[in-house]
Parts: structure tokens; sequence; C-alpha cells
């Protein structure tokens, strides 16, 4: 064979090597626009932590539920009566198991609901004065002013602070909602699973050890006595890296407490003590209420 035969020879395979090759990132191409990735809109997911598999203890003791009541009196001035006695209702100290799941990192921000609202045509959070009142809450309709929306906008500078003023069918709205942008299901944390990314599996009283320090949390011990951006106490985080899980917001829980009324957790800005700012501290408000102290967060779960 001629060396001009077998140059032309190679020539004509490495042809039909790079038509083989065309060909099959045209078949490749054409199955990736036949099966379209589930819908998503862009920056809608919010970041999650991984919490493994597992025990942890939940609850607690005399001991803690005592140390409690003396951070509130210390702070409030005065000793719980029997019928303030909120902290008998924790669960006792146990050893509990959960699978692995996924949690926000911090709770739903005005930014994040802001696109539920754009998309869905939702009310946006807000609440009259006639509504205000029906709750019988301490709070002056006129604090509520600061945290509400005008025309559907976020309040000026909170777009990183937690939403408030969202009842807890609101959340489950947006939950849905972030569900079907995402290829994600999300939905809100049973109250194990928000106890447990709190305070991690030692069972310690506060998200960063069994010592309350004001310097760790937004609470009305040393904090502006209003929300503030999200992460702005990563000296609080829980041993998972769970932020703003004590004081900031109460936060909405898929357990309910009895009928039309649902566990939340986690104390608020507005709490001095701050017992009911630990993870074991629990209470429960009705489904309706659109309260200045209360926000959520979403475990997220594969669909």
């Amino acid at each position: 064979m001629t060396f001009e035969r077998i140059t032309e020879r190679r020539i004509q395979a490495r042809g039909l090597r790079r038509a083989l090759c065309c060909a099959l990132t045209a078949f490749l191409a054409a199955g990736m626009l036949a099966t379209p990735a589930p819908a998503r809109e862009h920056g809608s997911d919010p970041a999650v932590l991984a919490i493994p598999a597992g025990p942890f203890i939940t609850g607690s003791d005399r001991a803690e539920r005592e140390a409690a009541y003396r951070l509130d009196e210390a702070a409030y001035g005065h000793s719980a009566t029997r019928k303030q006695r909120w902290y008998e209702n924790e669960g006792e100290r146990r050893e509990s198991t959960l699978p692995a799941y996924a949690i926000t990192t911090t709770p739903v921000t005005n930014g994040d609901y802001a696109r539920f609202i754009r998309a869905t045509g939702r009310a946006a959070p807000d609440v009259d004065v006639k509504t205000w009142k029906s709750y019988g809450l301490i709070h002056p309709f006129s604090r509520t002013r600061r945290h509400a929306w005008s025309d559907g906008k976020i309040p000026a500078g909170r777009e990183r602070h937690p939403v408030v003023m969202v009842s807890h069918d609101d959340a489950v709205r947006y939950a849905e909602w972030l569900t079907s942008v995402s290829a994600y299901r999300w939905r809100l944390p049973t109250e194990a699973e928000w106890e447990k990314a709190a305070r991690g599996r030692d069972g310690r009283r506060f998200p960063w050890g069994d010592t309350f320090d004001a310097a760790k949390l937004n609470s009305h011990d040393g904090g502006p006595f209003d929300t503030v951006p999200v992460g702005r106490y990563p000296a609080g985080a829980s041993p998972f890296g769970l932020l703003d899980a004590a004081g900031q917001v109460f936060e909405w829980t898929a357990t309910l407490q009895r009928k039309d009324r649902y566990i939340v957790k986690g104390g608020s800005w507005d709490d001095r003590g701050c017992g009911v700012c630990r993870p074991a501290a629990r209470h429960g408000r009705p489904r309706d209420l659109k309260h200045i102290l209360v926000g959520f967060r979403l475990v997220r779960e594969a669909k």
C-alpha cells in the first residue's frame, strides 16, 4: 500500500470520528432540551444546613427550668407566679432520634418573602388596627407600622430582616410556592427538628452553651428592641451553625399544640431574661396570628 493511500485512509478515519462526536453531542443536547430541569427561580432557594441523622437531647429538667425562671426574675424584677410558670409545659429531658434533614440557616427574610408576594399576589405582611387590638397583645398598634409593608413593598432598610406579621397559613403557602419553583420540597420544621438544629446533640440550654450571654442574640437584654438583619450574631450559632435560633423572632413550627394553635420556638427581640429563648422552651399561638414577634424558617427535602 502506498504512503498516499495510508494517509488518505487516516484522514477518512479522523473525519468519521469527528462526525460521530458531532452526532453524539447533538443527540445529548436534544435530549436535555426535551427534558427540562425542574423549574427554579434564580436566587429563590434559601441557604440550608445539613442536620445529620441520630440521637439528641430534647426537653428540660427541673434544674434548667428553675434557672430559666431565675433569669426572667432578674430581668423583670419579680418572681413568676404559679399562673406564670410557663416553662412547666416543656417535655422532660430525654434522648430522641431523628432522620437526617436540612434546615434554613436563618429565618426567612423580607427579601425572600417579597419574591413570593410578586409571584403569587398574596397579601403583603400587615395587619389592621381592629385585628391587632383583637389579639390582646401588649404592643401598641403604632409599633407594627415599622414592620408593615406599604403597597406590597418591604419597609425601607429591612430587606434582610426576618419577615414578621405572617400567619401560620402564610408560612405554609410560602413553603408550597418555594417548592413549585425549586428542585426541592420545602415545609415548616416540626418542633423536634427545630430544637435539634437549635441546640445540637448534647442538650445545651442555649444554642451556644449552658450560660446565658446577651451579646450572642437579639433580645431586649442588649438588642435594639427591634428586628435586625439575619445572621448578625454569629457567636450565638448552634453546634450545627444555625443562626438566630435564640431571640430575633419566634418561629412557627408544624407541630400542633391544640386545635388551631401551633408551637412557636426561639424567643424574640422583645424578650428579656431570656428563659424563653432556650430551644427547650415552647408555647402555642393561634394559626391566624400576624405578630411582629413571629416569623419562620423551613426544612428542605428531596422531591
